[in-house]
């Protein structure tokens, strides 16, 4: 029996990157089905929660990321530029948003075709593994998309010309996200129960087991 999951993943979140690598190996190795979910940021949808309050906020995750990623042994680097345009030294947030948008629109036309969670990975690795600058610009998307097995100029048209009901859906990722008892990515939801974070695979995985989890 297939397993089926959703996973709540964010294109800003160094956490998701920690997590849809893994994620997806485990898609590959167990008869499971997870299912990508795009959200906005917080820094998007509610910035008052994050950066712009209490300023250790934004320094743990910093840190915190980073140590997590060197445990992991995953490469890691803060991006340049940042998915969402943003002064750190000040925690403003620019009105002009011309990647995220862009980049989550993308990830849930991906997923209407099935490749979401591939498509996150890929992309996550080009944003977030500190090999690439300028991630945004050249081919370095469309040969992240074609590693997912995706068409980069079918998924950007689809991005741009259907970009209503892409947000409508993305909207609705966050209310099913709220629905399911969470607020963060990334978030795992296992038949209604969330497990949230990065350093919740296993005990994802553990639930999974109790659930008839197999090899493929």
């Amino acid at each position: 029996m297939t397993i089926r999951a959703d996973l709540f993943f964010s294109f800003r979140s160094p956490y998701s990157y920690l997590a849809v690598g893994r994620y997806r190996a485990m898609t590959q190795e167990y008869d499971l089905d997870i299912t990508l979910r795009t959200v906005l940021p917080i820094a998007i949808r509610d910035p008052g929660i994050l950066f712009t309050g209490n300023p250790n906020v934004g320094r743990y995750i910093f840190i915190d990321a980073a140590r997590s990623a060197q445990m992991l042994g995953i490469p890691y680097r803060w991006p340049r530029p940042d998915p969402v345009v943003q002064n750190l030294a000040t925690r403003e947030i620019a009105e002009e948003q011309p990647h995220i948008h862009r980049l989550c629109r993308m990830g849930q036309a991906a997923t209407r075709q099935g490749k979401g969670l591939a498509f996150a990975d890929e992309v996550s690795k080009v944003i977030w593994s500190g090999t690439i600058d300028d991630w945004h610009e050249g081919d370095h998307l469309a040969q992240a998309t074609a590693r997912a097995g995706l068409d980069f100029a079918e998924l950007e048209a689809e991005a741009a010309s259907d970009a209503e009901a892409l947000d409508a859906e993305i909207a609705e990722n966050q209310n099913a996200l709220e629905a399911a008892g969470h607020w963060g990515v990334p978030t795992l939801v296992l038949d209604g129960e969330p497990f949230f974070g990065q350093d919740r695979i296993e005990m994802a995985k553990w639930r999974m087991e109790q659930k008839g989890l197999q090899k493929r």
